[in-house]
């Protein structure tokens, strides 16, 4: 099932059960899908797109949930954390970390990568093969340790 069609079977869902925090969550994930197809002059996005818009959604939520911990905003904070919850039920599932780095050593010897200046090739093929299911930052900071002169 597309991811559209996922968002509107859960909205009828989230309706019936009258669950109000995952119905603004799951209205506020259609709202940036059409945005960004708006923006994108392109109102079918592709899969991998929405994924992208999700994966964006998430790491917001989490600026802003750490944000609203300093603040001493406990409860917007948790209402934040809660949106993540509902949001990441469309994504992907996420690699563990030694998924992760076993992705980032094998994107290594695929790009033939030996050198830190080579950290573009390795994040590009691991974005081609793991877009949505990888935190880039994180891996980022793998490749570097991997990629760095003993």
């Amino acid at each position: 099932m597309a991811l559209k069609e996922r968002f509107s079977a859960s909205l009828k869902e989230a309706m019936k059960a009258r669950d109000p925090k995952r119905l603004g969550a799951i209205r506020l994930m259609m709202a940036a899908v059409q945005q960004e197809g708006i923006a994108k002059r392109n109102e079918n996005l592709s899969d991998e797109e929405i994924v992208g818009v999700l994966a964006r959604m998430v790491k917001q939520r989490e600026e802003s949930a750490a944000a609203y911990d300093q603040g001493n905003r406990p409860e917007l904070a948790q209402q934040e954390r809660d949106e993540i919850v509902v949001i990441r039920e469309f994504l992907p599932r996420q690699l563990s970390d030694d998924e992760a780095r076993a992705a980032v050593k094998d994107a290594i010897e695929a790009t033939a990568a030996t050198s830190i200046k080579d950290m573009g090739k390795v994040m590009g093929a691991l974005k081609a093969n793991y877009s949505g299911a990888m935190d880039f930052a994180k891996a980022g900071a793998l490749v570097k340790e991997l990629l760095a002169p003993k």
